[in-house]
């Protein structure tokens, strides 16, 4: 039998709160879990590192005394010391340097395990107390280190056995002596190994297992005497700085909350959604006007609803309006691509049709050189709407760079300010003026105008529409010692909360309030703003205090155009002074672009050779030794033109080589120049820019 189960709205609603409010609360009791787990092995972590590190510390402290037992015990006049018992020797060489071997205790022994002398501090009073069994170990290991109990304590011991100096290694002779140092475990020698370990000590007697204290990572070491057994333990401990807790109460907290959150999610619901649903549902299928009366009075969406459907003739009269605006929308989107059309047609239709009044054989020479002139014109017109169209394409894929040339920034200023004057409204009260200026400019700068122009547009069009009343300002300062020139927009309009100055640059963000929501706009007028002001190669900020006004201000930097090297924007005029006929090699894979080219040289009474593709090229340049010059094809079959630039200059580095290209862009340029080319042309070509740059070539001077 099949079960059907009908959901309303509202318990769809419900589960789907319950769902995600459960979903949440196994995350984060799995969270917790985990954390608990995670605490635990990375306590582990640490402790097992903090041990290898306090055995580490622990051998270093005693590195100087085993140096100075292997130091000492391959020595003749020690070995001589142990026949003869010379005790002014054993004072004179010993006993005076006992200080600096940081022991408390000095004992020397014959072969025969007999007493010879001792060393010994003040506190330490104890007489030959290290055992036989001792030297016997010692006698075969030549080196031994244990613990042992004495009166005074317990005491590291430290033993070797004595050889002569030509012996270090200790293998060559048999032992003469033995020599025992030992160093007392008291509260110094506690201090120093506290602070080399930065951890607390403490001498257990009676501790068979290692304690870990709360929060703390330990560590125990066993001192053992030479019999290998347990005289007494050091325990190490050590803050471990892992702290959990705080993580732990958070997801516990987080649990509550949700399930606080539940809890009123479930009842709100059913007060803000499942009544007025009811209500909507009751209209739907009776149309009561009673219903109607009861949604109008609920807050929010519904009550819009309930005015939706008493006004529904004024609901029928809006989509109406709305489908206009679709429709128009439409239309200007039509309209867009067809000005973009005749803006293409225009140029393209003058192209076309003064080459075909060209081809009339009796057309007169001075119709000639007019229509010439015009399809030139056009063709012109046409690139520049061209590069124009990629420009807009560059902006959103942030590909725009300065186009710099000289700017009267006083004049420039004079008209920002008469055409925004215009625009103020009629009913906004604002003084609006150019800020005064204390140190005038001295000649024109060098600078993007239409990108400065379009800074500081959208600057002054967001004063103007913030502020009612009061005075929108702006204007501009040389800082001679910086160099750089500051401009500044002042106004009294409604300003800026100290949170949104943070976000006011960022693109498509605007100040959310009932003010700024009032007005349109997309938010990108203070982001472009930024991006050009970067781009010229400044800063921009704000200071705003809210209620009162903002000032906005940027710097780009001081370039006067006298002071400016033109020549790596214009190059020098050259005439045209090449008499000579040169060999000159067209790498191009287009028949007009070639016949174009070719007609341009041969004109100068040039000889054209020919390469379609970039190995051709290579071939002929390798055969034909009388080549003066090479126009290449940066994009042509086979190899392209940076692939046989690089395989001819491995033959001929001094050959002449021009790149020829469709992109004008600034990268592929620089792409160009920084492989080694002797210049470069763009397409369209230019029949005069080809002559200035061959003479430029020929002349030795690289172009830029």
């Amino acid at each position: 039998m099949k079960l059907n189960i009908k959901l309303t709205t509202y318990f769809k609603l419900i589960l789907l709160i319950v769902g995600i409010c459960s979903l949440f609360l196994f995350l984060f009791l799995s969270l917790y879990i985990y954390t608990i787990q995670q605490e635990k092995d990375v306590f582990k972590a640490n402790s097992d590192q903090y041990q290898t590190e306090v055995r580490r510390l622990f051998d270093f402290n005693s590195k100087t005394q085993i140096v100075t037992i292997n130091d000492l015990t391959y020595w003749d006049a020690l070995v001589n010391f142990t026949k003869t018992k010379d005790t002014i020797w054993y004072n004179n060489y010993i006993a005076d340097e006992f200080p600096t071997y940081e022991v408390n205790y000095i004992g020397v022994y014959d072969i025969s395990k007999k007493f010879i002398a001792r060393t010994s501090t003040s506190n330490f009073k104890t007489i030959d107390f290290v055992p036989v069994q001792a030297m016997m170990h010692l006698y075969r290991s030549k080196f031994s280190r244990f613990y042992m109990r004495v009166p005074e304590g317990i005491v590291e011991v430290f033993g070797g056995t004595i050889h002569p100096s030509n012996d270090p290694q200790k293998i060559k002779s048999k032992p003469s002596g033995y020599f025992f140092t030992a160093r007392l475990l008291d509260q110094s020698y506690f201090k120093n190994l506290e602070e080399i370990c930065t951890s607390k000590i403490q001498l257990l007697d009676r501790v068979d297992t290692d304690t870990i204290g709360n929060r703390k990572v330990t560590s125990v070491i066993k001192l053992r005497d030479v019999d290998n057994l347990v005289v007494a333990k050091l325990l190490f401990e050590r803050p471990s700085h892992l702290n959990f807790e705080k993580t732990k109460e958070l997801l516990l907290i987080i649990v509550i909350v949700t399930i606080i959150s539940l809890i009123g999610a479930i009842y709100y619901s059913s007060k803000w959604v499942y009544k007025p649903l009811r209500l909507i549902t009751n209209i739907l299928e009776n149309d009561g006007e009673i219903s109607i009366s009861h949604l109008k009075k609920e807050p929010g969406e519904f009550g819009y609803i309930g005015n939706l459907f008493e006004d529904h003739r004024k609901n029928r009269y809006q989509l109406e309006k709305s489908k206009e605006k679709a429709e128009e929308s439409d239309k200007l989107k039509s309209t867009f691509l067809a000005n973009l059309s005749h803006e293409i047609r225009t140029p393209m239709n003058a192209i076309i049709g003064f080459s075909d009044l060209l081809l009339d054989d009796n057309l007169a020479d001075e119709h000639k050189s007019k229509y010439l002139k015009i399809i030139k014109k056009s063709g012109k017109s046409l690139v520049s709407i061209i590069e124009d169209l990629i420009e807009m394409s560059k902006i959103d894929a942030n590909q725009i760079t300065p186009n710099y040339k000289g700017v009267n920034l006083d004049k420039c200023i004079e008209e920002l300010y008469n055409t925004l004057k215009v625009t103020i409204p009629d009913e906004k009260n604002i003084n609006f003026y150019v800020l005064e200026k204390y140190v005038r400019i001295e000649n024109d700068i060098l600078t993007d105008e239409v990108k400065l122009k379009q800074i500081l547009v959208n600057l002054l069009t967001n004063a103007i529409k913030f502020t009612d009343t009061g005075h929108v300002a702006f204007g501009y300062s040389i800082n001679n010692e910086k160099k750089r020139i500051e401009f500044k927009v002042e106004d009294t309009g409604l300003g800026i909360n100290e949170k949104d100055l943070k976000v006011i640059f960022d693109r498509f963000r605007r100040v959310e309030d009932d003010y700024s929501i009032a007005l349109r706009g997309l938010g990108l007028g203070l982001s472009i703003s930024k991006a050009y002001v970067e781009m010229l190669g400044g800063q921009i900020k704000v200071s705003s205090v809210y209620g009162e006004g903002s000032v906005f201000k940027f710097n780009i930097p001081l370039v006067y155009v006298d002071n400016f090297d033109t020549t790596n924007l214009k190059g020098e005029v050259i005439e045209t002074t090449i008499s000579d006929s040169k060999i000159i090699l067209i790498a191009e894979d287009d028949n007009i672009n070639y016949l174009l080219l070719k007609t341009i040289l041969e004109l100068k009474k040039h000889t054209v050779l020919r390469a379609r593709n970039g190995q051709e090229v290579v071939d002929i340049s390798e055969s034909n030794d009388s080549i003066d010059l090479i126009f290449m094809d940066i994009k042509m079959p086979i190899l392209d033109g940076y692939e046989a630039f690089e395989k001819i200059k491995q033959k001929k580095p001094e050959l002449l080589i021009i790149a020829q290209t469709a992109h004008s862009s600034n990268e592929v340029k620089e792409k160009i120049i920084n492989t080694g080319f002797a210049g470069y042309i763009t397409k369209p070509l230019d029949k005069e820019r080809i002559y200035e740059l061959m003479n430029t070539v020929f002349q030795k001077d690289r172009i830029c």
